[in-house]
């Protein structure tokens, strides 16, 4: 199994997440590890939700967030780079997929922006900190 760096962005805030992706970039390459990039699509919520929603709307949310990740990574790092990165669209909870994803490639580095902390959650966003508390690897956070 290859060294993995897996950065997770929000393909959904264009832009907000370029210092992230460069640093999970640097960190790759001092690690000398395969740079694998994330984009989790949220699931409708409640199974009654759901329902309003047919498998073609699935696929076309899945299409279109692999084009938006693809456009990001290639704006930031470049085609060449770009070329080498691994990209994983998944569905679901946003944690919940990073850290699935994280220990199916072996990742011994994960890379999250800490976003909008409010008061509730002042040091991290929601995602970021259940990701750090739930992972079994380091997990780097980008302000």
């Amino acid at each position: 199994m290859t060294n993995s760096v897996l950065c997770a962005i929000d393909i959904s805030h264009p832009g907000e997440d370029v210092n992230v992706l460069k640093k999970a970039a640097q960190l790759a390459v001092m690690e000398d590890a395969q740079l694998d990039v994330i984009t989790v699509v949220p699931d409708y919520g409640t199974s009654l939700v759901g329902g309003f929603f047919s498998e073609e709307h699935h696929d076309q949310m899945m299409d279109e967030a692999k084009k938006q990740l693809n456009d990001q990574v290639t704006g930031v790092l470049g085609e060449d780079k770009n070329s080498k990165v691994r990209h994983v669209i998944a569905f679901g909870k946003t944690y919940e997929e990073v850290l699935k994803t994280a220990k199916a490639a072996g990742s011994s580095l994960i890379v999250v922006g800490a976003h909008k902390p409010d008061f509730a959650d002042y040091l991290l966003g929601p995602n970021a900190a259940r990701i750090v508390r739930h992972s079994t690897c380091s997990v780097y956070v980008v302000r």
